[in-house]
């Protein structure tokens, strides 16, 4: 604290001046998202051949402060709902902050929502999962519509003329938020209501009912009646929805202009208060006779649909792994600025211990959406689809549930500086169970991957071949995968451990692809700690683990 002298001259004292701060970190920002990511780049050469120097660029724009500063605005400034103008008419019109636009401009402009439908694109998938990766550190909100909007492709493709129709529009590499006719626009986006009320993830329980105003079946025009609990991102120009027909359940293209140019009849009732992914609007809606074409053939909507829910929970293990990453890069930023006790945070080997159990998360967690969008990048192989058919259900249930605890412990490593409103880690934190619950909970995955499994049996057999590439490596996964194929021939109650199982499945998975390609310091780590031993907490790494390894793998130290 600054002496002050009483017989210098007070002009030279500033009375507000009471100490100099110091042993503070600073805000990380400025820095490449790509560069400085280690294991983002080896995984990404493992599983195919990106362009780094797009990738390379688009880290760098992604680390600006002023880009960084987006997220933030976006989410300290909430979408805003008017039903009606100032004179009465219903208009039914979400407002964002600016911040919101610029950062979907950024992201549609790169292709993100359009990169893999390219004709002749290879390893799309692969790059396009690692835009949205550093895409999703600066604010998860905006990903909804734009993961939306991509996976609406593969439905859309299943009725020919609307394919032709709005796929050009969808692909178009624009952000027009406009409050327009799609037919007057160049690029649109792409959004989905599926549950209701009373059915949440039981969509055969919906009641909203679709009658024909102009034939019948596919690409025929109905009238939609009924409600959406959930309708995600309002202000998309369209959106894919399930409602029952007297041939059953069926999917349905519903725009918010008729093709007249008058209102749609979709009324929004209230965003939804969120305790999370506040950027992002999330709406009920009543439909009073909502024009809306029919998806694929009629009582088919559910098998319709879901060619856009595999992907938007594939990325789910996107942006939960993205979550992860800024966490834990937040974490040991901090702990490289702060001293406490003699030394730095990051030289104290509890911390060290803690820093380096975050790191291996993220490590499991981005190898394994990486093999998945390989998987994606072959689809047409058959073995890469059966594996595609578990690694979705399994990815999103492990990934997405491992990022709530994974958010606190980051949290704690900052501190009290940790649960301020203007650091990220609060929004990391109420952002981190959302991904979980949306696009079907925990339980519902963890049954699908048996529904799979019972259905399609080659599905588990070319998991198991997977792992098999990493057999004779390390004995210990060798005894946790011999164990897992033991369980599911000894199954007597599957449902009830349907959860463990999921797990298993998935650790193996990442470990077996730690071994093949990763440092033999983390598979070592990871399999130590995830599967030799089991650990209720984070920093529970075991004696002889190479921390520093890990910890090097994180952020270079001239950040």
């Amino acid at each position: 604290m600054p002496v002050i002298n009483s017989n210098a001259d007070v002009g030279t004292v500033n009375p507000a001046d009471t100490h100099e701060v110091f042993n503070q970190s600073l805000a990380l920002e400025n820095y490449n998202l790509y560069g400085s990511d280690l294991p983002l780049q080896q995984t990404l050469k493992a599983n195919g051949a990106i362009d780094e120097g797009v990738l390379s660029a688009y880290g760098e724009r992604c680390g600006r402060a002023d880009v960084i500063n987006w997220g933030y605005e976006a989410n300290d400034n909430k979408p805003q709902l008017d039903t009606h103008d100032r004179f009465g008419h219903r208009v039914d019109l979400v407002r964002f902050h600016p911040a919101y636009h610029q950062l979907m401009d950024m992201a549609l402009s790169a292709g993100i929502h359009s990169g893999p439908w390219r004709a002749g694109a290879k390893h799309a998938h692969v790059q396009r999962a690692a835009l949205s990766y550093m895409q999703s550190q600066i604010d998860a909100g905006h990903g909804c519509p734009l993961t939306m909007t991509f996976a609406s492709v593969p439905t859309l493709k299943l009725t020919p003329r609307l394919a032709d129709a709005w796929l050009p529009k969808i692909l178009d590499n624009a952000y027009q938020p406009d409050n327009i006719p799609y037919f007057e626009k160049r690029a649109v986006t792409i959004g989905m209501g599926m549950t209701e009320k009373q059915g949440g993830s039981d969509v055969q329980a919906n009641t909203t009912a679709a009658t024909s105003l102009s034939g019948r079946g596919s690409g025929a025009l109905y009238a939609l009646n009924g409600h959406k609990w959930f309708l995600s991102a309002p202000m998309c120009d369209a959106f894919l929805m399930l409602a029952k027909t007297d041939g059953g359940l069926s999917c349905f293209l519903v725009p918010r202009w008729r093709e007249d140019g008058q209102k749609n009849g979709l009324y929004l009732q209230r965003l939804k208060n969120k305790m999370g992914n506040v950027s992002n609007a999330s709406s009920e809606v009543e439909l009073r006779q909502a024009h809306g074409w029919m998806v694929g053939e009629e009582g088919r909507g559910v098998p319709a649909i879901i060619e856009m829910v595999a992907l938007t929970r594939f990325d789910c293990m996107v942006g939960s792994s993205a979550g992860q990453r800024q966490a834990v890069v937040q974490a040991v930023h901090h702990a490289r600025k702060r001293q406490a006790f003699g030394a730095r945070l990051i030289d104290q080997p509890l911390m060290q211990n803690v820093l380096a159990d975050l790191q291996l998360e993220v490590e499991g967690s981005l190898a394994l959406t990486m093999r998945m969008a390989r998987a994606l990048d072959n689809s047409s192989d058959p073995a890469e689809q059966l594996l595609m058919r578990l690694g979705t259900a399994v990815g999103k249930f492990w990934i997405c549930k491992r990022t709530p605890g994974h958010a606190y412990e980051a949290m704690e490593c900052l501190g009290g500086n940790g649960v301020i409103e203007n650091c990220i880690m609060p929004r990391l934190y109420r952002e981190a169970p959302i991904n979980a619950i949306w696009e079907g909970s925990g339980n519902i995955q963890a049954l699908d991957v048996l529904r799979a499994i019972a259905k399609t049996p080659a599905a588990l057999e070319q998991w198991f071949a997977e792992l098999a590439s990493s057999t004779g490596l390390i004995p210990d996964l060798d005894r946790a995968v011999d164990k897992l194929q033991d369980a599911f021939k000894a199954l007597r109650d599957p449902a009830c451990q349907a959860r463990q199982l999921v797990e298993q499945l998935a650790l193996t998975m990442q470990a077996s692809l730690l071994v093949r390609y990763a440092p033999p310091a983390v598979a070592d780590a990871f399999i130590r700690s995830r599967l030799a031993g089991r650990q209720a907490i984070y920093g529970c790494l075991p004696e002889g683990v190479d921390l520093s390894v890990i910890l090097d793998r994180v952020l270079p130290e001239q950040y």
